[in-house]
C-alpha cells in the first residue's frame, strides 16, 4: 500500500515540540488519556451496536489491553471499540485543529519563567498527543467497526506524519509508544515496568466500566500467562447502598483524604434525568491543620464516566464547604481541550447547587438526631461554614438553621437563633450580640453591664468571620441583629417616663462637661455622650451604628485594603463617682487645664477596657505614674 506523508500545521507543530521537550511535572497522565480514549471508543461501539443491530462488529468481549515489551521499549494500549476510518484519522489524529491550541500557545509564551510554563502545560494536557512526552515515536493502528480496511498513522512528533491503508487490521484502535531511553535515576517512571503500569491504572482508571488487562511477562519455559485485570470496575458510588459496607466507605474516604480517622458522615447522591451524575461525599471528623491557609487544596475528585479527571475540583462545592471530601461522577460534562479544565457551564452550576444543598441538609439532619456528632461538626467546621453566611445568600437560611453560637444564657450550651428568639423578653425587639477575641474578654466588657443587670441574653461571637456575617445577614425572623458595642442602647425603653425624665435631667447637668471633653479629645473621638449601657465602669467607647468596628478595620488592613481610621464615641456613666467628681470639678473651676489629663486618662481607660491599645503607651504610663505619686 502507498504511504502518504503530511505536514503538521504550524501551531500543531509548535505544540508538539513543547509537549516533547518541556519538563512536565506528571508524565503519568499520558496513560490515563490513552485509556480514557479507549474507554470512549468502547462506549461508542456499544451504543452504535444498540442503534444498528446489523453492524458487523464483535461486541462479545469489549476490553482495553496494555502490552509492554521491555526489550523493544514499547508500550501499547489497544481496544476493540468503534475504531476510525482513514478520513477520521486524518481529521482527528493528523491535526490539532481546535480553538484551544492558539490560546494555549499564547499563554505559554506569556509565562514569565519555566515554572509558569510548566504549569500551563500541566493544565492543557492534549489527550492522544500527551504520548509524545514519553515516546520518540507513536504508531496508531485502527479499523472502524463494520469496515474491512484499516489505517496506520505514524509520527515522531516533528514536522510530518504518515498515513497507510492496512488490509488486516483488527477492529478497534491500538496506540504503540516507542518509549524514550530509560532513566536509571528515575525508576518510578519506567513505563515498561508492570508495577508502574498497575499503579497508574489503579490511581487514574480503577473505576472504568471496561476491563483493563495486561499480559504479564512470560518466564523461560513457561506457558503464556493469563491476562491480568488491573482495574476493579467497582465504583462504590455506582453500587446500591445496600451492597456497600461502612468499612468499604471508610476505606475509600481514607484513600481520598489521606486521613487515618473515619469520617463523621457519609453522603450519597444520585441525580437522574437529562443530566445524570452520582456523588459520594464525606464530612471529616476533624479539621485539617491547614484549613484556613491560602494553599489549602479544596474540592472533590471528579470523574466523567468513571474516568478520573482531577483531584481537587473546586467548581463543585463553594469555598465554605472546602472541608468536604469525596467523588462526583458525571455522565457528561463540557470539557475543553484538556480533561483537567472544566468550562463554567450550566451543568457545573447545577451540580454545585444540588451538592451544596445536600451537604447542608445532611448537617441539619445530624443536628436534629445526634447532639454529640453535631457538637463535633460545629467545633471543627463551624467557623468555615459561617463564611457561607457572607458569600452564599441563596443558602443563607439553611446555614443559619444549622449554626449555633455561644451565649450568656448558658456557659457550655451553644444556642441557635431560633432558640434565642424563643427566649426573648417581652418587649425585646432585637437580637443582641458582641464580638471579640475570647469569651472571657467580651463577657467582662463594659458594654455588657446593663444587659447583665437586666438579664438580657447576648450572643458571644469570637470568630473573625463573625465581624462580617452579622452585617451581611442583618436580621433573623424580623429581629434585627444588633451589636451591644455599636450605636445607642436604651434598655429601659422610650415609654418609661420615669427613666426618660431622669435622662433629661442628667443631660442638662452634664451638658457642659460633654461639650468640653469633645473639644479636648477631638483627634480621637467624634462625640461624648452619657451611657445607658454602663452600670459599673466609668466609661466605654462604642462605634456608631453604621461604622466599622476596630477589629473589622484591622481585618481589612491585614488583607491589604486601606480603610480610613474611624473616630469612635466616648460614653460616660453618670452614676460613677469618677465621672461625678470630674463633672463637679469642671463646674467649679474656671481654669480647667488641670482636667485635660483626667479626660485623657478616662478615654484611654475605656479603650483598654475593650481590649484596645493606648495611642501613646509611654504617655499613658507617665500620666498614671504621676497620679499615683500624688495620691501616696
Amino acid at each position: 500500500m502507498t504511504t502518504e506523508t503530511f505536514e503538521f500545521q504550524v501551531e500543531a507543530r509548535q505544540l508538539l515540540q513543547l509537549m516533547i521537550h518541556s519538563v512536565y511535572s506528571n508524565k503519568d497522565v499520558f496513560l490515563r488519556e490513552l485509556v480514557s480514549n479507549a474507554s470512549d471508543a468502547l462506549d461508542k461501539l456499544r451504543l452504535e451496536k444498540l442503534r444498528d443491530d446489523s453492524l458487523d462488529a464483535d461486541v462479545s468481549d469489549l476490553h482495553i489491553e496494555i502490552d509492554v515489551d521491555k526489550d523493544a521499549r514499547t508500550l501499547t494500549v489497544r481496544d476493540n471499540g468503534i475504531g476510525m476510518s482513514y478520513d477520521e484519522v486524518g481529521q482527528l489524529i493528523g491535526t490539532i485543529a481546535n480553538s484551544g491550541t492558539a490560546r494555549f500557545l499564547k499563554e505559554l509564551r506569556e509565562a514569565q519563567d519555566g515554572a509558569g510554563a510548566e504549569g500551563l502545560i500541566g493544565q492543557f494536557g492534549v489527550g492522544f498527543y500527551s504520548g509524545f512526552m514519553v515516546a520518540d515515536e507513536v504508531t496508531l493502528l485502527t479499523r472502524r467497526a463494520g469496515e474491512s480496511q484499516g489505517t496506520r498513522w505514524t509520527s515522531r512528533g516533528e514536522s510530518t506524519y504518515t498515513l497507510d491503508k492496512v488490509e488486516d487490521a483488527p477492529q478497534g484502535t491500538s496506540v504503540t509508544l516507542h518509549l524514550k531511553p530509560a532513566d536509571p535515576e528515575n525508576q518510578l517512571h519506567d513505563y515498561t515496568s508492570p508495577w508502574t503500569i498497575r499503579e497508574i491504572v489503579k490511581r487514574y482508571s480503577d473505576f472504568i466500566t471496561w476491563p483493563i488487562r495486561m499480559v504479564p511477562e512470560k518466564g523461560d519455559g513457561e506457558d503464556a500467562p493469563e491476562p491480568e485485570t488491573l482495574n476493579s470496575m467497582k465504583a462504590l458510588w455506582a453500587r446500591s447502598r445496600y451492597e456497600v459496607s461502612d468499612d468499604e466507605y471508610h476505606e475509600l474516604y481514607k484513600h481520598i483524604s489521606h486521613d487515618w480517622r473515619e469520617p463523621l458522615e457519609t453522603i450519597r447522591l444520585q441525580a437522574e434525568g437529562t443530566f445524570e451524575y452520582q456523588a459520594l461525599l464525606f464530612v471529616p471528623s476533624h479539621a485539617p491543620h491547614d484549613l484556613f491557609t491560602r494553599d489549602f487544596k479544596r474540592g472533590v475528585q471528579l470523574y466523567v464516566k468513571r474516568v478520573f479527571i482531577m483531584d481537587d475540583c473546586e467548581a463543585l462545592l463553594p469555598p465554605y464547604l472546602r472541608f468536604v471530601k469525596g467523588v462526583v461522577d458525571a455522565q457528561d460534562l463540557s470539557l475543553n481541550v484538556s480533561r483537567e479544565i472544566l468550562q463554567q457551564d450550566r451543568h457545573i452550576r447545577m451540580m454545585q447547587r444540588r451538592l451544596t444543598k445536600k451537604v447542608l441538609s445532611t448537617v441539619k439532619e445530624i443536628k436534629t438526631k445526634d447532639a454529640d456528632r453535631y457538637a463535633t461538626f460545629w467545633r471543627e467546621f463551624g467557623t468555615v461554614l459561617k463564611e457561607g453566611l457572607v458569600t452564599d445568600s441563596e443558602n443563607r437560611d439553611a446555614i443559619l438553621a444549622v449554626a449555633s453560637f455561644a451565649t450568656t444564657h448558658a456557659e457550655d450550651e451553644p444556642t441557635t437563633l431560633a432558640q434565642y428568639v424563643e427566649r426573648m423578653k417581652d418587649g425585646q425587639e432585637d437580637i443582641y450580640y458582641i464580638t471579640g477575641e475570647s469569651r472571657q474578654s467580651i463577657e467582662n466588657s463594659p458594654h455588657m453591664e446593663a444587659f447583665r443587670d437586666k438579664g438580657i441574653e447576648v450572643l458571644l461571637l469570637t470568630d473573625a468571620v463573625d465581624e462580617v456575617w452579622v452585617d451581611a445577614v442583618g436580621e433573623y425572623e424580623g429581629k434585627k441583629l444588633r451589636s451591644v458595642a455599636k450605636g445607642e442602647i436604651d434598655l429601659d425603653g422610650e415609654k418609661d417616663e420615669k427613666a426618660g425624665g431622669e435622662r433629661e435631667k442628667q443631660a442638662e447637668e452634664y451638658a457642659g462637661l460633654l461639650g468640653w471633653m469633645r473639644e479636648q479629645l477631638d483627634e480621637d473621638i467624634k462625640e461624648v455622650r452619657l451611657s445607658a449601657r454602663l452600670t459599673v465602669s466609668p466609661a466605654c467607647v462604642v462605634s456608631d451604628a453604621h461604622d466599622l468596628t476596630p477589629a473589622l478595620e484591622n481585618m481589612y488592613r491585614a488583607m491589604g485594603q486601606e480603610v480610613p481610621r474611624t473616630k469612635r464615641i466616648l460614653e460616660l456613666n453618670p452614676g460613677h463617682p469618677l465621672v461625678k467628681n470630674l463633672n463637679q470639678a469642671y463646674q467649679e473651676r474656671e481654669d480647667r487645664s488641670g482636667l485635660v489629663e483626667s479626660a485623657e486618662l478616662l478615654h484611654t481607660l475605656a479603650v483598654l477596657a475593650e481590649g484596645g491599645q493606648p495611642k501613646d503607651p509611654a504617655r499613658f504610663v507617665k500620666l498614671v505614674a504621676d497620679r499615683l505619686e500624688r495620691t501616696l
